[in-house]
Formats: C-alpha cells, structure tokens, sequence
C-alpha cells in the first residue's frame, strides 16, 4: 500500500474518532455514550497496560479463535475441494450441507455443551461449525470453475492427479478461496464473543458481558473496541498472506488489463 493510500484510509479512521468525540460531548450523556478519549484510556488502562489482560482474556480468545478456524479452513478446504471435483459428490451432499449451514450456530451451543462439556473444545467446535461454510463453499465453486482445457492439458502430459491438484487446481481457485477465508474470519470472531459469553471464566466475551452485567458501560466500549482491534489485526494479517499467495494473480490481471 502506498503512503498515500495508507494516509487516506487513517484519515477515515480519524475522522470517526472526532465524530465520535462530538457525538459524546453533544449527547452529555457519559453512561450511554461515552467520549472517545475515556474509551481510549480505559482501553489503555484496562487491556494494554494490564499484563494480566493476555493471561485472562486475549490469549484464551485468540487460542480458541484460532484453533476453531483453523479447523474450519482444514474441513473447507478438503470437503470444498472434494466437491467441486465431483458432481456426483456435490449431488449427494449438497441437501446435507444446505440443511446444516442453515442452522444459526449459536442455537447449537446447548447441544455442544452436553457433548464436549464447557471447556475451549466446545467453543472451538462451535467457531468451526459457523466458519467452514463460507471456505467450504467458496472453495467447491472455484474448484468447479478451472478451466477444462487446463485439467485435459495436464492430463495430455500425464501430469499425476496429486500434482494436478497442488500445481493447478488450487492454485486457480486460489482468489474464490480466500474470499472465504475473509468471510470465515469475521465469523469466527462473532462465534468466539458469542461462545465466550456462556459457560466460561475468561476470554474477552466474558470480559465483555461481565461489565455489561456490572453496568460498567465504559468497559463495555472498551472491550468493543479491543474486539475490533484484533478483528482488524487477524484480517490484517490475511491480507498481507493473501497479497503474497495470490501475487501471481494481480499479475496476470493487470497483464489481461
């Protein structure tokens, strides 16, 4: 990114912030709607100078956040892969795969509590079970989408199912796949708050719910806004793997443009 782009997009950002700031100060209602600066500096004092903050509630987040999804990246990616490499696959699982991604994840918590009990398993259970859609279907529709000519070129010079796969197919589907992994990210932090707001005794969902149950309403903002920062962080951090994995792509793009 430019610093121009950079500069533009903090901008943005900055003038939330003092919007933010203003609708405090003309709403005079600090219960409510805090100001930006108080937020600020409780987010401060209660989350980045707080050394216990990482023990009791980022890290136990961060770890269930991340054991979830990547569960559902593994399971997207080879169910996905496996359907749009198989019309008769898709056929048959198609009206099971429609009928459980139909389900709102958070009503099967009770369930997943009676079978994996309260602890980070079934939170991780429940972070996949909402997040592999988005990568599993996304990955079925580029898989299904290679062009043809490529798959009968590779055959012609006996290149090996494995290799086709690995030199070729993903590759291809590559954009499709990530666009899921994208979707799948924010989902995951949505389940992790959801699933952190029962049965638990850290992460920052309950960090969250317990200031909501105090009517501690700057603490609240504070942990919306640390919410916010790692959603931004871990979408960051896809962006900059996206840019390197699909640096040919761009490429090839701007050489059709």
């Amino acid at each position: 990114m430019s610093p121009a782009g950079a500069a533009m997009r903090l901008s943005v950002l900055a003038g939330l912030a003092v919007a933010w700031q203003l609708a405090a100060l003309v709403a005079d209602d600090p219960i409510s709607l805090p100001a930006f600066t108080e937020v600020v500096a409780r987010v401060w004092s209660t989350w980045a100078a707080d050394p216990t903050a990482w023990s009791n509630a980022i890290g136990p987040s961060l770890a269930r956040l991340l054991a979830g999804w990547s569960m559902a990246v593994v399971a997207g990616v080879v169910i996905g892969t496996i359907l749009g490499l198989s019309a008769t696959a898709r056929d048959y699982l198609g009206p099971t795969i429609s009928f459980l991604r139909a389900i709102p994840p958070p009503a099967l918590l009770p369930l997943f509590i009676v079978l994996l009990g309260i602890g980070d398993g079934m939170k991780a259970a429940v972070i996949g079970f909402g997040a592999v859609w988005p990568i599993l279907l996304n990955t079925a529709d580029g898989v299904a989408s290679v062009d043809p000519l490529q798959r009968d070129t590779a055959r012609a010079y006996r290149i090996g199912f494995r290799d086709e796969l690995i030199r070729i197919v993903l590759p291809a589907a590559a954009p499709r796949i990530f666009a899921g992994l994208r979707i799948s990210l924010s989902i995951a932090v949505i389940l992790m708050v959801i699933s952190e707001m029962i049965a638990t005794v850290d992460g920052v969902g309950f960090a969250l719910v317990q200031a909501q149950r105090s009517f501690r309403t700057l603490d609240v903002w504070a942990a919306i806004v640390v919410l916010g920062i790692i959603g931004f962080s871990l979408n960051a951090a896809l962006g900059v793997v996206e840019g390197r994995a699909l640096r040919w792509h761009r490429g090839a793009m701007r050489t059709e443009a």
